[in-house]
């Protein structure tokens, strides 16, 4: 049986073509696309394949291209913060580069930096690792543990758009890249995991920020 990675959809998809030879299915639900578990890489191939970016504060277009996701986040941040670089890679970067403008970040990533970090964050850096999650619903609820009640999450990654653009999206030919995103994946996101949507002016970014549930609750208690 399929199951949506995502939403947990049992029964409502449709075929997606895509462009290599995977078999690509949209769940109806939340508009997740996600190829078929038959063609999910193995650890070491995405190891390897990890491995071949040229990543790191010496190289100036992956520094730039980080920036796109620090830039509309910097308003949000501040110094007396502490976050988390989560899936940084084998070479920590972002981390570095908050570091400069004085912002703690710590680093996680399941292959090359395994060790979580203990405690709550005031923010969550996820840049170019949503579209490697095999199983989304449950990262998305160990973000959401890490984050603090009213804590930021910075995800970045190219979201899918229609069906015969999605045929020809070169985004979708790396092997790793086994999840995408719609603007409507990322309401459901949204509401499913009780974020409130932050805006951004780059498309490629999606800011939240998790409810003060607990704050609110506090309130309650005190009236």
């Amino acid at each position: 049986m399929t199951i949506c990675p995502l939403c947990l959809n049992k029964g409502s998809f449709s075929q997606m073509n895509g462009p290599d030879k995977r078999m690509y299915l949209c769940c109806d639900v939340c508009k997740l696309v996600f190829t078929t578990t038959s063609f999910l890489p193995t650890r070491k191939e995405e190891e390897k394949r990890y491995k071949q970016h040229n990543n790191g504060i010496e190289f100036p277009g992956y520094v730039k291209f980080l920036n796109q996701a620090i830039e509309p986040a910097l308003p949000l941040l501040s110094k007396e913060m502490r976050g988390l670089d989560y899936g940084c890679g084998p070479t920590p970067t972002l981390s570095v580069l908050l570091e400069q403008q004085e912002i703690k970040c710590e680093n996680y990533d399941p292959i090359f930096f395994p060790e979580l970090p203990e405690g709550l964050f005031d923010f969550v850096f996820a840049t170019e690792c949503f579209e490697h999650f095999f199983l989304p619903a449950r990262e998305m609820q160990k973000i959401k543990n890490l984050l603090k009640p009213g804590g930021i999450l910075i995800i970045m990654t190219e979201k899918w758009t229609k069906p015969e653009v999605f045929s020809r999206w070169t985004y979708a030919k790396d092997q790793t890249h086994v999840t995408f995103y719609h603007a409507d994946t990322f309401r459901y996101i949204s509401v499913k995991y009780k974020f409130n949507t932050l805006e951004s002016s780059n498309p490629r970014v999606i800011m939240m920020q998790k409810e003060e549930v607990e704050a609110a609750v506090s309130e309650l208690i005190t009236l």
